[in-house]
């Protein structure tokens, strides 16, 4: 179950995934992938992970776009875990990625972690202006029709006597700010004071998972 909703009278789908759907412009926006976070952790020691979640990420992407057909990709800003991830990254993944761009215009938006992979083809951007909307990595305070990720938003709800907490699209008159996409990505909760202070008071969480759910955003 898909989550429609309306920005500055775009219609936008979010989808369980946490890929936002733009169906009239036949987009697809995915936002902090952190492709090679396993690698980096590994090359700086900071604790191992598996190192399966760039392919788990690029399996998931794969699967949006076979069931949306889109043919414009925006990935929001910190596509990699850092630009050495970028560049560490394998054959197989760097094909994989070019069978996802062919075809389609891809943007890749710059972020904090990473200026975008510059070798991977697509067009790199600090951001997307995209009528009415804007796409961008981080939310502008006062901005309006604005589309963007970086904070990895969460929101936590009780279900049957304990709490469940998960990455969730937070969502109110002004903006849309996307959940992390990538497997190996943490998350801001939605109380915390930044994302309280960016949203309006009638803002929802839509929440990932199985399904998007839709509750009003905890504060």
């Amino acid at each position: 179950m898909t989550h429609p909703f309306t920005l500055a009278g775009a219609r936008l789908v979010a989808l369980p995934s946490g890929a936002l759907h733009w169906p009239e412009q036949g987009l697809l926006c995915v936002s902090d992938l952190h492709l090679g976070k396993a690698e980096r952790r590994a090359r700086l020691g900071t604790g191992a992970l598996p190192p399966y979640e760039t392919r788990d990420t690029l399996a998931r992407l794969d699967a949006d776009l076979s069931a949306t057909r889109a043919k414009t990709v925006v990935c929001l800003g910190d596509s990699f875990d850092d630009s050495a991830a970028a560049e560490a990254l394998g054959e197989d993944e760097k094909l994989w990625i070019a069978t996802l761009q062919s075809g389609r215009r891809w943007v890749w938006i710059e972020g904090n972690h990473d200026p975008g992979p510059v070798d991977l083809g697509g067009t790199h951007l600090a951001e997307l202006p995209a009528a009415p909307l804007t796409f961008r990595h981080i939310a502008r305070p006062g901005a309006s029709g604005e589309v963007s990720g970086h904070y990895h938003p969460k929101a936590q709800v009780r279900a049957r006597g304990r709490s469940l907490s998960r990455p969730a699209f937070l969502i109110d008159g002004d903006r849309v700010i996307l959940p992390a996409y990538g497997t190996y990505t943490g998350g801001l909760r939605s109380d915390s004071a930044v994302l309280s202070r960016l949203m309006r008071a009638e803002a929802v969480a839509v929440l990932t998972g199985t399904a998007a759910r839709a509750i009003p955003m905890p504060r």
